[in-house]
């Protein structure tokens, strides 16, 4: 997105980023169906610590971790690089409680999700 009015992406562009970063990996990995699939994330609590400004046209990287995997929910990590960059731009964080696409009750977390999810538990690896 182009710069706000002080300069530099705006803050809410950055949860964009994170949301994009985390459900881009769970397509990949075969977890989510983003148009049929019975279980979906919704995002109940986020936050983030901004360290640097980004500003377009600059070029963005995401880095990504499972802080912790409930029965339902998986809290997720999200580091934001300038492109090529060592040092974030912003940490951040987000719960996902995974629901039932249709009732929007939470469901539990099926083992092969789990088995995908812990790869990618800083312990991990």
């Amino acid at each position: 997105m182009d710069n706000d009015v002080y300069g530099h992406v705006n803050n809410v562009v950055y949860y964009s980023w994170f949301d994009t970063a985390v459900n881009a990996w769970l397509v990949e990995a075969g977890l989510l169906d983003i148009h049929a699939g019975r279980i979906i994330g919704l995002v109940v609590e986020t936050g983030c610590r901004y360290a640097a400004s980004v500003a377009f046209p600059q070029r963005v990287e995401a880095g990504i971790a499972v802080a912790r995997i409930g029965q339902s929910s998986v809290t997720w990590h999200v580091g934001l690089f300038p492109e090529g960059g060592q040092e974030a731009a912003a940490e951040g964080h987000f719960v996902h409680v995974h629901v039932d696409r249709e009732t929007r009750r939470p469901v539990a977390l099926p083992a092969h999700w789990r088995a995908r999810l812990a790869g990618l538990a800083p312990s991990a690896g």
